[in-house]
């Protein structure tokens, strides 16, 4: 008899799950799923013309959300940027120069992505290049995957019906370059 109550004690039935495992094992299903979207998502390669930008969400470093929803019927010029790059200081004044050449007439919206940057460095460099189009830092990195960026600078114009009709992946090398593309997403 105390030969079955020691076999008893030491196999004791299992009556309840191990909640501890199964959610473990939840998890880890959830992570390797997360993981595959963002395999599928990079082996799409960097976004190409004519194809539909995907939707965004900036908040600028004045508070101010801006949706790209919200800008359909505008052209749409998307600046990825970063305070550390070099490239990007090149093209920031032409950029800010074109901003101000299209903002009187409100069918062009310019904005600036600050990506893997400080909120500090990102003031010190729309200070230092004068810069007064909405940016905002990419919490999380979301719009750069959403864009499929490569690096910085990248500037996407986007069409009023919110097709890609320009990619740019390295600085612009004039305020007329720059004119260029947007003239011809309005044109469209």
């Amino acid at each position: 008899m105390e030969e079955a109550a020691i076999n008893e004690s030491q196999n004791p039935v299992r009556s309840r799950p191990r909640w501890g495992r199964i959610l473990a094992w939840g998890g880890l299903a959830a992570l390797l799923f997360l993981l595959f979207l963002g395999l599928i998502n990079s082996q799409k390669g960097a976004m190409k013309v004519g194809e539909k930008a995907p939707q965004f969400t900036l908040t600028t470093f004045d508070g101010r959300v801006i949706k790209s929803e919200d800008l359909r019927g505008k052209v749409i010029v998307l600046n990825i940027w970063a305070s550390w790059c070099k490239p990007c200081e090149q093209e920031a004044a032409d950029l800010e120069a074109a901003w101000r050449y299209y903002e009187p007439g409100g069918s062009v919206a310019f904005l600036g992505v600050a990506w893997t940057d400080t909120d500090k460095k990102s003031a010190e460099y729309l200070t230092k290049y004068q810069i007064t189009y909405p940016n905002g830092p990419d919490l999380g990195t979301k719009i750069y995957h959403d864009f499929r960026a490569t690096g910085v600078p990248e500037t996407y114009v986007i069409d009023r019906h919110g097709v890609l009709t320009h990619v740019k992946i390295s600085p612009f090398q004039s305020v007329e370059e720059i004119r260029q593309v947007v003239d011809a997403a309005l044109e469209r």
